[in-house]
């Protein structure tokens, strides 16, 4: 493998790697594991420290639960505090219109999973440090691209620290793994492919409630909007109210409405809305949107996660999707670097084959869309009625269920590409 010439990022202002990943998120950070275990140098560049970031993705699918398996992590990440629920259910004024229970499909990934984003990237990141040829630029932003000219071959990148002072991180290959609002996919000149046929507003928040834990996530349908609930560790519901665009920002809306707004469609939980939801700074408003990048693929450069697709929070897909894209990826870039360039070509058949599956999970989430927020809801009741048949009573149920859990592309880790000194070291 041709490298960079190496060069302490502590020690100059200029370091080489192999592939430099930006953005330390479940992407981000399972390709850096896959990458390092097969004998492949990362520079990890991530803007927050310690961890220090808003999350709000915390229900793992049984596809990802299986490749954070496969990378021997799961475990112990669970063990900082996790929870499994036994499926989704969709409900209106307490009557269940769909219920899928993930019991059906096969142990040991027969549940979801709704474990805390820290606890996960906590072990991720501790299992990376344990190898050899891995660089963390915590507190480090990216600045710029290095490219003799915009959309040519790309050769690392530029990034400030807490001190302001820029290092250069030259790369066979950058990996832009930082999210929605990716900066890396900003500076390569690449539009984010924002669809208008998914957009809402979704305001999250979380109740304490000890001994009030439903088992599943559910999604309560109200006129105009639905509202999610699961359980989270530790004793507490994570509440996600999703509004159609725009719909968050009527005038003159207080606590007090949202309040009793919230109450009629959980009135189980009316209590801990009264006690516990006193100001609107408990509130995070996010702008939630569909998106599929106009390009994924550059020479030198690729996107992962939700730098390359983002997708609305019911049906819980992005954390599954995120960690699927890092493990297809991960043997095209050993191939490639084993040859010592990465071409757009290189990383073409990751492309086609990831962006088909982030296409399969738009189409699903836009029928979603329209149970949940159609006008009329006699027809979303009787679209829920049919879907719900279908799951609970027939034999295509299971297939459903086994595509919602793993996806149309399940992908599993290449872990015959691990060198034998990275998995002496991670035993």
């Amino acid at each position: 493998m041709d490298h960079p010439d190496p060069c302490p990022a502590t020690a100059a202002a200029e370091t080489g790697t192999d592939v430099c990943v930006v953005g330390a998120g479940p992407a981000g950070l399972a390709l850096a594991l896959m990458l390092l275990r097969s004998g492949v140098r990362v520079t990890l560049v991530e803007r927050s420290t310690a961890l220090r970031r808003e999350f709000h993705g915390e229900i793992l699918q049984p596809g990802g639960q299986r490749i954070l398996d496969e990378l021997g992590v799961l475990a112990a990440a669970r063990a900082r505090g996790s929870l499994a629920l036994s499926g989704f259910q969709v409900l209106e004024r307490e009557r269940v219109l769909l219920d899928i229970d993930y019991g059906r499909l096969p142990v040991p990934y027969d549940h979801l999973l709704a474990l805390p984003q820290p606890h996960l990237l906590a072990e991720l990141l501790d299992a990376c440090r344990q190898l050899p040829g891995f660089t963390h630029l915590e507190g480090h932003r990216v600045s710029a691209l290095l490219e003799q000219k915009p959309g040519s071959p790309c050769t690392g990148v530029v990034v400030r620290g807490p001190d302001r002072e820029p290092v250069t991180v030259r790369a066979l290959a950058v990996v832009g793994a930082d999210g929605r609002f990716s900066k890396t996919r900003a500076l390569a000149g690449i539009g984010p492919g924002r669809s208008d046929s998914f957009a809402h507003d979704v305001v999250w928040f979380s109740l304490h409630a000890p001994g009030r834990a439903t088992g599943k996530v559910r999604v309560h349908r109200a006129a105009g909007s639905a509202v999610l609930v699961q359980d989270s560790h530790p004793d507490r519901l994570r509440i996600g109210w999703t509004l159609p665009h725009g719909g968050w920002s009527r005038p003159g809306r207080g606590i007090e409405e949202i309040r009793d707004e919230l109450a009629r469609v959980l009135p189980q939980f009316a209590d801990l809305l009264h006690e516990q939801l006193t100001s609107l700074s408990g509130l995070t408003l996010l702008d939630v949107f569909a998106s599929h990048a106009e390009e994924w693929t550059r020479d030198g450069l690729v996107l992962i996660g939700d730098s390359a697709h983002t997708h609305g929070p019911i049906g819980a897909q992005g954390i599954n999707l995120a960690l699927q894209d890092a493990a297809a990826l991960h043997p095209v870039l050993v191939e490639a670097l084993g040859r010592g360039a990465v071409t757009r070509a290189d990383l073409e058949p990751y492309a086609r084959r990831r962006a088909a599956a982030a296409a399969a999970v738009h189409r699903m989430q836009r029928m979603q869309a329209r149970a949940m927020f159609g006008a009329d809801g006699a027809v979303a009741r009787f679209a829920l009625a049919r879907a719900a048949g279908l799951v609970t009573r027939t034999p295509i149920g299971g297939k459903i269920t086994r595509k919602v859990a793993y996806g149309t592309d399940p992908v599993a880790v290449r872990t015959d590409l691990f060198t034998a000194a990275a998995a002496h070291r991670t035993g």
